[in-house]
Parts: structure tokens; sequence; C-alpha cells
């Protein structure tokens, strides 16, 4: 995981697009799954409701009726999503500090504690993904590109060759095209060992073919724990 750019505006404000096509699902602990909007870790409040025992249209209620409580902590992003029946929803993504101000508002039932309890694991895992992200995968990554454009000399395929080896990594780390920046804590750590398995293995290699050669002779072992479920990774 990794990660948090969060804009801390005042305000709301309405979109018509769906959020899962600029949010992706992150982390999750059971069934509490929370979502990337900008690189911020976010929870659906259809999902928050459904932890609650809330409908989506009380939590939604709630936020709009202390509006100015929720802005002060946060940009307040809402969405509209089209409903099987032809209707219309209204839904919204919450930060962290929201959420806990919806708990605040909440009874505090057995229930919410233990979404309490849920949100301070769920909600610190996206934070420590998020400094893995910046203190262990971005440096890697730069120094395993630097190391590719050496070896492609100039090639009019560099970019390619650059996207040949993400792939590569992205197959041995169990991670979808595009995902990332979305990836959890061992998805992240298995990928930066994958970078540095392939720093090491392009040392020796006389040009990108044969760096990429040695590349996927020394991180297919690794294609092993993804294939088998070893570390049990979610890759949405």
């Amino acid at each position: 995981m990794v990660i948090m750019q969060a804009t801390m505006e005042r305000g709301a404000t309405e979109k018509s697009a769906p959020l899962q096509q600029h949010s992706k699902e992150n982390y999750s602990l059971k069934t509490l799954t929370l979502t990337l909007c900008k690189e911020e870790a976010r929870l659906d409040t259809r999902l928050l409701a459904k932890h609650l025992g809330n409908t989506p249209k009380a939590i939604i209620k709630l936020v709009d009726k202390h509006k100015q409580c929720f802005s002060e902590l946060g940009k307040v992003v809402f969405e509209i999503s089209p409903l099987p029946s032809g209707q219309r929803e209204r839904y919204g993504a919450l930060n962290e500090d929201q959420c806990y101000l919806v708990l605040t508002f909440s009874r505090n039932t057995a229930k919410v504690k233990d979404l309490k309890v849920k949100m301070v694991k769920v909600f610190g895992e996206a934070r420590k993904a998020r400094e893995l992200r910046h203190t262990e995968y971005l440096p890697t990554y730069h120094q395993l590109h630097d190391q590719i454009k050496v070896l492609a000399d100039g090639s009019p395929n560099e970019q390619l060759i650059h996207m040949n080896f993400n792939k590569l990594l992205n197959k041995v780390s169990g991670i979808k095209a595009g995902m990332r920046s979305m990836a959890n804590l061992p998805t992240q750590s298995l990928l930066i060992v994958a970078q540095l398995m392939t720093l090491q293995a392009m040392q020796s290699a006389s040009d990108h073919k044969d760096g990429y050669a040695l590349a996927k002779d020394a991180t297919m072992p690794l294609l092993a724990l993804t294939a088998g479920n070893v570390l049990q990774l979610k890759t949405p």
C-alpha cells in the first residue's frame, strides 16, 4: 500500500462519475475495505452504514447535517451512482478522521466498539503501506529504471523495454496492471524484493535483453509464492 496525498479543503463536492472509476479497493480487514481517492485511504459511506447496521441514506443525512464539522477534517467527496431500479444514489468517501467522527455521533454500542477496532487496524495498515511505498518502493523503482535506461542504450523502443520489466515484476508479485499504488503491505514488500533482485541480477547484463533474461531467472521463484497464495496477497 501506499501513499496519501490528500488536499485538505473545506466544503464538499458533487461528482457524477462512480467513485470506483478513480479509486480502487486497497486495504481490507474481513469485510471492511478501504478505497483510494487520489492516493488517500477512504471508506465508502455505504459500507460504513452496513457495518453500523444503518441505511446509506442515514449516513449521508448525518454528514449533511454536520457538514461543517466534517469539512474541517478534510474534503468530503460525494458521488452519484445509478441503481438497478433506475434511480440514482448519492454516497460519499470519508477519510479516517471523518469516519471516526461518524462513530462519535453514534451510540457506543458493542457493534460500534468493534468497528472502531477494525478501523484502527485497517487505516493503520494503510498508513504503513503509504510509508513503505515512499521509503522503500519508490527509491528502488527509480534505481531499477535508471539501470534499465543504461542497458537500453538509446534504443528507440526504450519505453517498451521499461514496460516489459514492469510487467515481469507485476507478474511475480501478483499485481495487476495499474494497481501498484493500491498494493497492500505484503504485496508491496514482495514487489520491493523483486525490484532488488532484478537490480542485482542485471549487474552482469551486457544489454537490456540480457538484463531481462537475468531478471526473469532471478525473480521467477517469487511467482510460486503468489501462485500458491503463500502470502495470501490481496490484489484487487
